[in-house]
């Protein structure tokens, strides 16, 4: 069973008696003002001639010019690209940007939803809890995301409060993922997530009626199953998951529709 990951609460300081101790008003208000004067420096207005604060770069949705150059870029072109981007108001929140993690070409490619806390501190995709019961699926059919697989999300960049991905970000990183599958060039790829099986499929269905059957995306077979998160919250699921990946792994086998 994965632990639980908590957060530990300091105390709050407690004051001693003699800080507890009210002093005369007057005091209080001359010590305020002497600490203020031997702090904070004086207010001067800038220099005549002095260039203005650079403001923070707006967000720019990507251009059809430009889908079309990120169409063409190898690997250090799109890392450069994704870690650049500010196509929506992602990247104004993020720490760092999430492109994936594996070897350039795999025959198996795993696509999840988005980063979340974990995965945007150090910039990996799948790296807390989610992550370690995806490691050990991948581990009982023979997969290691540091050799044989590659691993990525439809958002390069985590939602504040792991909140839902929005239409608008996804159409915006969609050419980063599309350009992703195109280099890694895979022969099976295992959707993870209601919002990776929707932008991968163009489809509202639910993933329990998706389920079960092969799918395609930029020619590449896709298999539907549950995101490991969610696994975690309902664990009788794991079964299904588990005949997910057993399909996918029949399609590598030869032995798939």
């Amino acid at each position: 069973m994965l632990r639980e990951m908590g957060l530990e609460l300091l105390p709050p300081a407690l004051a001693t008696p003699a800080e507890a101790t009210a002093a005369p008003a007057q005091d209080l208000a001359g010590a305020a003002a002497e600490r203020e004067q031997r702090i904070a420096p004086p207010v001067r207005p800038p220099a005549a001639g002095a260039a203005p604060a650079a403001p923070t770069t707006p967000a720019a949705p990507i251009a059809d010019g430009q889908r079309a150059g990120i169409a063409s870029l190898d690997w250090e072109g799109l890392a450069s690209a994704v870690a650049g981007c500010r196509a929506c108001g992602l990247c104004e929140s993020r720490r760092n940007t999430v492109l994936g993690v594996g070897p350039a070409r795999a025959d198996w490619m795993v696509i999840g939803e988005a980063p979340g806390e974990q995965e945007d501190l150090k910039g990996e995709p799948f790296v807390g809890p989610a992550g370690q019961l995806l490691d050990n699926m991948l581990r009982a059919v023979g997969l290691d995301r540091r050799s044989n697989v590659y691993i990525a999300n439809v958002l390069k960049c985590r939602p504040p409060g792991n909140r839902n991905p929005q239409p608008e970000e996804v159409a915006q990183c969609e050419p980063f993922l599309r350009r992703q599958v195109a280099l890694v060039q895979p022969r099976v790829i295992l959707a993870m997530g209601r919002f990776a099986v929707q932008t991968l499929l163009q489809s509202q269905e639910p993933i329990g009626r998706l389920r079960g059957r092969v799918h395609a995306y930029e020619g590449v077979p896709v298999v539907v199953t549950y995101h490991p998160a969610y696994l975690l919250r309902n664990l009788p699921d794991k079964a299904k998951a588990w005949t997910d990946l057993c399909l996918a792994a029949e399609l590598m086998d030869g032995g798939g529709a």
